[in-house]
């Protein structure tokens, strides 16, 4: 498939030019309500197709639609249609899924619409914004989501394309558009888990037009249908008025999960029954420095949250277990604490035979024994203490406690040098030939504070201080290139879930999906990855947790990485904002519920 549309008439290039010279830059009327939010690093794009970090994950869902989304308050985590009208009508056979969409969504004014209007969305916009992620022109990051799964898609992976794909030559087969509201979306094969895809920032909704008008630019000129629109966009800022054409009813409290015992405390009850969103501005700042961005919060016309850095939590905390704030932090600002969605880890290149995957079943075992011993020799608990403000917690393999697939008889190793270096020792290594380890890392003193504590549980372990080396990245994207080229032998991972089920973090471990993929550790084993694929097809929950469970002790068995912590987000933020945060799986959703009590700003 060709796209037939290659060229931009004289029109639409002018149209860009005019919309990339400021043609929404006209002074604005003074917002009543205000909300300052302030993010540890900024988005490279705000393109839903770049949308892998937790940056744009915040940003993307304020500007654009997905079908579905995440109730704001329910916990475990629940979902809730969106764009959708409703949740779809599934085929008996699981492979057919019908979905409606709201007739009131409508993309925000912008010069690329006929007479400056933003249009209905379409479910050719939907199916189009799906497709163009297999485009090769669009270098999509997110194509994982739905290959090999919607029919049709290879179709365009394989397809000649120098320009983004236009609409008119969009034809998949998987991707049925019914009519202007109604969309068919037809699998190869059942997948339970196809709405937690079409909840992620990635699976967000654009306009054609805005992508074939700004090109590569649309990242930073963003055009979408939801509650917000960006006007201002740059290296340390952020800034989004409400989108007047964004209409959803109103606010259901009961609907998103309220709970008054957990909730009530933050004034989230007075947006019951009204129409969303609440803020006439969005600022978001970008502040890398936690020292900068704690002064921010703390200023009067600073952020209005923050996520508490570590090093700070004996100013906010009296005790730890159970944690508790102090008398002077519950006076002035709104406080909690939840588990991330998501977990730290210590990765290994398993692709090095010195250390990882090897041909010979004997050397394999003794590679693996290593690993176990490398992993027992690990002091979890100093690293929380020291960069998670004392309070992570440990645990074994890639499924956290906040998972239903959990598995609470799994427990983690103790911390236990003198058994580590039996282990090793007793699996046949010696001084002389255990092998030359490589740690890599970004720049920064807490990065090479890391490497510091992990090169002293080692060297406890009887290993060799002169056989442990670090090599420093300029950026985090320098390192994740160096361990895509296979430069480093050892890494620390952090990981976040877009959506709640095992199947993101056990994909961390598919062979498919090996570096430069998400598989940064290149394990390769058959048995994990049909058992993988065998459970994605799986309508019944409780046979899909227990495949889960499985792979996970598989990974846990196999020593494939070092691992795992889950550290605890501190939120604080300044009390005439009513809202409850969250950085993990919700993201930029929670945002058009916020809503500032003018009468209690300061």
């Amino acid at each position: 498939m060709r796209p037939r549309f290659e060229v931009m008439t004289g029109a639409l290039l002018l149209l860009a030019v005019l919309v990339g010279c400021g043609a929404e830059s006209q002074p604005l009327e003074s917002p009543k309500k205000v909300y300052r939010h302030v993010l540890d690093g900024a988005p490279a794009s705000l393109d839903p197709a770049q949308a892998n970090s937790t940056y744009a994950r915040l940003l993307v869902p304020a500007i654009f639609d997905t079908l579905y989304r995440y109730k704001y308050l329910a916990r475990p985590y629940e979902l809730t249609p969106g764009l959708a009208l409703d949740f779809p009508v599934v085929s008996g056979d699981g492979l057919t899924y019908e979905i409606e969409l709201d007739p009131r969504a409508r993309f925000s004014d912008s010069p690329v619409f006929e007479g400056g209007r933003g249009r209905a969305v379409t479910a050719r916009d939907v199916a189009w914004s799906i497709a163009r992620h297999f485009d090769p022109a669009t270098r999509s990051g997110a194509s994982w989501l739905w290959r090999d799964r919607i029919i049709g898609l290879e179709r365009i992976v394989n397809a000649e394309s120098g320009t983004p794909m236009p609409p008119d030559s969009f034809d998949i087969d998987g991707l049925e558009v019914v009519d202007a509201n109604t969309l068919r979306i037809h699998l190869r094969k059942p997948f339970p888990t196809l709405l937690h895809t079409l909840a992620t920032a990635q699976s967000a909704v654009v306009p054609y037009e805005a992508v074939l008008a700004f090109g590569p630019e649309f990242g930073v000129r963003p055009v979408g249908s939801g509650p917000f629109r960006l006007i201002e966009f740059d290296e340390t800022r952020a800034l989004l008025v409400k989108n007047e054409n964004f209409d959803r009813g109103v606010v259901d409290l009961a609907a998103e999960g309220f709970d008054p015992a957990q909730h009530a405390e933050f004034g989230v009850q007075a947006i019951d029954g009204k129409s969303y969103p609440f803020i006439d501005r969005l600022e978001v700042q970008f502040i890398a420095q936690a020292g900068a961005r704690w002064n921010s919060f703390r200023s009067r016309q600073g952020a209005d949250i923050v996520m508490l850095p570590p090093e700070l939590a004996g100013q906010v905390l009296s005790k730890l277990q159970p944690l508790t704030f102090n008398q002077e932090t519950v006076a002035d600002y709104h406080a909690l604490a939840t588990p991330e969605a998501g977990f730290v880890y210590y990765g290994i290149n398993l692709a090095n035979q010195a250390i990882g995957n090897h041909p010979e079943p004997e050397r394999q075992v003794k590679n693996r024994e290593l690993r176990c011993a490398l992993g027992q020799s690990l002091n979890w608990q100093a690293r929380a203490d020291q960069f998670y403000h004392g309070i992570g917690e440990h645990f074994p393999g890639v499924i956290p406690p906040m998972l239903p697939s959990w598995d609470p008889a799994l427990q983690p190793q103790s911390f236990d040098p003198e058994r580590a270096k039996a282990r090793w020792q007793a699996a046949g290594w010696t001084l002389d030939s255990l092998p030359h380890l490589i740690y890599g890392h970004q720049a920064g003193v807490q990065q090479g504070q890391h490497f510091e504590m992990l090169r002293a549980n080692l060297i406890a372990a009887g290993y060799p201080p002169e056989r442990i080396q670090q090599r420093v990245y300029p950026t985090f994207a320098d390192l994740l290139r160096g361990i895509n080229a296979g430069e480093v032998d050892v890494f620390l991972m952090g990981w976040t879930m877009a959506y709640p089920d095992a199947q993101y973090n056990l994909q961390l471990f598919y062979g498919p999906n090996a570096a430069p993929g998400v598989n940064s550790s290149r394990y390769q084993n058959a048995r994990f990855d049909r058992t993988f694929e065998h459970a994605l097809g799986l309508p019944d929950q409780a046979e899909r947790v227990a495949l889960y469970r499985a792979l996970n002790q598989q990974i846990v068995d196999d020593c494939v990485i070092m691992g795992s912590m889950v550290r605890t987000r501190i939120h604080l933020w300044k009390r005439h904002v009513r809202m409850v945060p969250d950085r993990e799986i919700v993201g930029g959703f929670f945002l058009p519920f916020v809503d500032v009590d003018l009468s209690a700003q300061q």
